[in-house]
C-alpha cells in the first residue's frame, strides 16, 4: 500500500511548501482519509439560475462610479478532465482593485480603497462551458512572507459543482508579469504545471478603446488540471 507520505509527495501544489511559509502552519500532520458522500453532498445545495444575476459578472457596474483602473474582461470555458465543456456551473472570482488592496476589513496594506469597487463577481458557465467578466486589472500588493516579498497581480477563481465537496479554488495570474519568477505559491506548483495558471492576452475578447481582453479556461481533475491555489 502507499506510503500516506508518497502520496502527499504527488501532490501539485504539496500541502507544505517552505519557501510559502504559511502553509507551514496549515497543511495536514496526519494521514487523510475518505468520507462517503451522504444526501448533502449527493443532492444539494443546488444554485439555480434565479441566484446568480447577469450583472454580477460585471465588477465595473456594482456601485454609482466607475471604479479606477484598467479594465479587462476575463473570459474562458470550464472543461472536464476530457476537454469537455461543463455547463450551469457557478464560477466566483475575487480580488484586489488596481491600487493592489481588497475590500475586506482584514486588509490593512496602506493603499487607497476604491469606493466604487468591491473585487467580486459570479456568473454560471454556459452551454458550452463558457463564462465572462468585466473587471478591473488588479494591482500588486506586500505580503511578508519574505523580505521584500509582493504578491503578483491575480484574480482568485472558485468553481463550484452541485455540491460544496466539488469545488476547485485557484489563481489566475497574468503574461509577462516579473513577478512570477519570485512568489513563493506560484512556484509552489510543479513547472509543468504553472502555465495553466498564467492567463493569454486574448485580442478577440478585446474591445477597441475600451478593455483589454484575456483568455483563462479551467480544467477539473485529471493529469492537466487547473493546480488548486488558494
Amino acid at each position: 500500500m502507499t506510503d500516506t507520505r508518497e502520496r502527499a509527495s504527488a501532490i501539485d501544489p504539496p500541502y507544505d511548501a517552505p519557501d510559502y511559509h504559511s502553509s507551514g502552519l496549515r497543511h495536514p500532520t496526519r494521514p487523510l482519509f475518505a468520507l462517503h458522500a451522504g444526501p448533502t453532498e449527493l443532492h444539494g445545495p443546488v444554485f439555480g439560475e434565479t441566484a446568480v444575476r447577469p450583472a454580477d459578472a460585471d465588477l465595473t457596474t456594482q456601485h454609482a462610479g466607475e471604479p479606477l483602473g484598467e479594465r479587462i474582461i476575463v473570459s474562458g470555458r470550464l472543461l472536464d478532465d476530457g476537454g469537455r465543456p461543463i455547463a450551469g456551473q457557478l464560477v466566483e472570482i475575487w480580488q484586489t482593485n488596481s491600487a493592489g488592496r481588497y475590500a475586506h476589513g482584514g486588509d490593512q496594506h496602506p493603499a487607497p480603497l476604491d469606493p466604487n469597487f468591491t473585487g467580486a463577481g459570479r456568473c454560471l458557465t454556459g452551454p458550452d462551458g463558457e463564462y465572462r467578466f468585466v473587471s478591473i486589472k488588479p494591482g500588486a500588493y506586500p505580503w511578508r512572507n519574505h523580505p521584500n516579498a509582493w504578491r503578483p497581480c491575480h484574480i482568485h477563481f472558485s468553481v463550484f459543482g452541485r455540491a460544496f465537496t466539488e469545488r476547485l479554488v485557484t489563481q489566475m495570474y497574468f503574461p509577462g508579469d516579473p513577478l512570477l519568477a519570485l512568489d513563493p505559491i506560484y512556484n509552489a506548483v510543479s513547472e509543468p504545471a504553472r502555465p495553466r495558471m498564467v492567463s493569454t492576452f486574448d485580442l478577440g475578447t478585446t474591445i477597441e478603446e475600451w478593455a483589454l481582453g484575456y483568455q483563462f479556461d479551467v480544467v477539473v481533475n485529471g493529469h492537466l488540471a487547473t493546480p488548486m491555489v488558494g
